[in-house]
């Protein structure tokens, strides 16, 4: 089969493209704007990527079009439509299909899925819980919105000789499909499903936190009554979940009387099943939010066989993700980091484990608020909590309809904002210090700012 993928970029739908190369399927895609490490990892397979949505394309002939959610029916100012490729597809009546069908009708069936979901943690949950499988010896297949540094790759079928082989996939709530409004993870069918922890985002698609509990229920209602659901027991939002209905084993943790809880620091802490020590987690992986992930993750193992004990050993290894507080280099004594933070709670959690490793160390945050969500502004009054263990904020303001300098007003001379990526270098080079830590926070490229940071660092 040819499959031709339109954004083919991102992360799902590139992992998605790795999968059906794997699988001996023929591969072609179209995308704009392409950034790494996805754009990378489909050069290293030798998929061919065509740059925009032209209608030439159609001359590529493939058995089945892939559209990704990126693609829409919207129309530039000139009345022209921004996909070209997609309107003629729908009038000459040519097959398609969105990426999570394809997936779940020619990847997921007859394996044993594992889905994560949650507003935050799922690209690292994901990992771990791939690599606690791979560990045991179980050789899953996955599929990760990021590129597990464990694994060097997103996604891969896994051993297919073993019936009912463990898929591991990251569910995003993010809508499907232009033509197919319900969240990915509707289409995955898992056996074993984490709930990791809930809050409203996606403010371009969902009208308020009601509505996403609604998607995540859909998600509750297709595990079987053998299957598992691991909830974060800290989660009223996840609470109010499962109150909707559930018909499922529910194994929960986090809190203290919770299935499965931590004893001790986020880098070192005793695991407890039910009040009894049945595990020591000793890694370099810092932040609460990571102990909370790794607890999801030894939870959801052992409804596939592995013990906690066997899962602790294995995150003991665990190297994290490509763009999870990723080193990006050091200059002039000053580190540099890269992190995927964007939502307010994730940026506030990634400072926060930053803090636990550097102490009293000065922290200088650097983001932009790209994700559709804060574009809108809906969570621009959260900026200063999110920031609030940081000693400088440093806020890159190009490109949205809203000036971030009210928000951050309450943060008075701690932060500053920039209209470009070059202004927004030399407001750190200004004041950066030996043995400083710079955060970049973004969901995107970011104009290349961590090497233009070291760059420039290194010049003074």
């Amino acid at each position: 089969m040819h499959l031709h993928i339109l954004g083919i970029c991102g992360t799902f739908m590139g992992g998605l493209a790795a999968l059906a190369r794997e699988a001996g399927h023929k591969v072609t895609g179209c995308d704009t704007g392409v950034y790494p490490p996805m754009s990378d990892q489909l050069r290293a397979l030798g998929i061919e990527l065509i740059e925009g949505f032209g209608v030439e394309q159609l001359a590529i002939k493939p058995d089945i079009w892939v559209i990704g959610n990126v693609v829409s029916r919207a129309r530039q100012a000139d009345g022209s439509p921004r996909f070209a490729l997609m309107e003629a597809i729908l009038d000459q009546g040519l097959p398609y299909t969105s990426g999570p069908q394809w997936l779940a009708e020619h990847v997921l069936q007859g394996r044993h899925v594992l889905a994560v979901a949650g507003t935050h943690g799922k690209t690292t949950t994901t990992s771990m819980l791939a690599w606690i499988l791979e560990h045991a010896g179980l050789q899953p297949g996955f599929l990760v919105g990021g590129v597990p540094l464990n694994f060097e790759v997103s996604a891969r079928l896994g051993n297919l000789a073993r019936p009912l082989t463990p898929f591991v996939i990251e569910a995003d709530e993010y809508d499907t499909a232009f033509f197919d409004k319900r969240s990915k993870f509707i289409h995955y069918r898992p056996r074993t499903a984490i709930l990791n922890n809930l809050e409203f985002d996606h403010a371009d698609i969902f009208d308020d936190l009601a509505a996403i509990e609604r998607q995540f229920h859909h998600l509750v209602r297709t595990v079987p009554a053998t299957g598992r659901l691991v909830v974060n027991g800290l989660e009223e939002s996840v609470a109010r979940v499962l109150h909707q209905g559930c018909w499922s084993e529910v194994r929960s943790f986090g809190a203290t009387n919770s299935d499965f809880s931590a004893e001790g620091e986020p880098n070192h802490f005793a695991v407890l099943e039910q009040g009894h020590r049945v595990a020591q987690v000793h890694w370099e992986v810092g932040g609460v939010h990571n102990q909370l992930n790794a607890l999801a993750a030894i939870a959801a193992a052992q409804h596939v066989g592995v013990t906690p004990a066997v899962a602790a050993a294995a995150l003991r290894e665990f190297r994290n993700v490509k763009r999870r507080m990723e080193v990006r280099g050091l200059a002039a004594g000053v580190t540099v980091y890269d992190d995927f933070a964007h939502h307010p709670t994730a940026m506030r959690t990634t400072i926060d484990g930053l803090r636990r490793q550097v102490g009293a160390q000065r922290i200088l945050a650097v983001f932009e608020p790209r994700s559709n969500t804060m574009k809108l502004g809906t969570m621009k009054a959260q900026l200063p909590w999110s920031l609030e263990q940081a000693d400088l904020a440093f806020c890159h303001a190009g490109g949205l309809g809203w000036d971030p300098a009210e928000p951050l007003r309450a943060m008075g001379d701690k932060a500053r904002v920039a209209q470009s990526i070059q202004e927004l270098v030399e407001q750190v080079r200004e004041v950066a210090q030996p043995g400083d830590h710079v955060l970049c926070m973004s969901n995107g490229g970011f104009g290349g700012i961590h090497a233009k940071l070291l760059e420039t660092l290194a010049q003074r």
